[in-house]
């Protein structure tokens, strides 16, 4: 193995970033329990069914776009003017959608995962999180959703119980609060 190996695996062991930045904190956080939720746990699977509808809805918006410029293109303005009419509220429309999907479904969501039971049931695993700006508190919330029930449990601490004052993510102890909150939830399965 070269030197150049070498240097690129000890950049890969630690992640760090600028700790005044909070969105930054944020997402280097979401990356830490994204990795310590699927590291070990290799029966469940990553869904991307969040992701996939905010792609195609603004896919859609794009198209309508650039629907709008060729046909105002080949067409026109004063001839153009019901399909341009047209595109622009759809547009806009999609756009509503979009922020209505992203505020009240997706909620801070960046991991979605199955689960399949020995029984043939799926199980569907959730992790959200939220940071409020100019705050250090990092919401945690990791849920199970079955056909009967759904469960959620939460964690709230200071980012700076996962991040060194060099700015460097302690995925050991994001996977530990990753792994508590877990096994909490798969024992309250366990027990119903």
């Amino acid at each position: 193995m070269s030197k150049k190996d070498d240097k690129s695996e000890q950049f890969d062991e630690f992640v760090k970033i600028n700790k005044w930045d909070g969105t930054a904190v944020k997402h280097a956080l979401d990356d830490a329990v994204k990795n310590a939720l699927f590291a070990t746990r290799p029966h469940l699977k990553e869904q991307f069914g969040l992701i996939n509808t905010r792609l195609i809805l603004c896919t859609l918006a794009v198209g309508v776009a650039i629907m709008a410029h060729g046909w105002d293109f080949t067409h026109p303005f004063p001839e153009s003017k019901p399909v341009l009419m047209f595109c622009v509220v759809g547009y806009f429309a999609l756009m509503g959608v979009l922020t209505l999907h992203t505020t009240f479904r997706e909620k801070g969501t960046f991991a979605v995962a199955t689960e399949k039971m020995s029984s043939g049931e799926r199980r569907l695993w959730e992790a959200n999180s939220d940071m409020k700006k100019y705050d250090d508190k990092y919401t945690l919330v990791l849920s199970i959703k079955d056909t009967k029930s759904l469960k959620e449990t939460s964690s709230v601490k200071s980012c700076a119980s996962f991040i060194d004052a060099n700015g460097i993510v302690l995925d050991n102890h994001v996977a530990n609060e990753v792994n508590r909150l877990y096994n909490t939830l798969s024992i309250e399965k366990k027990e119903k």
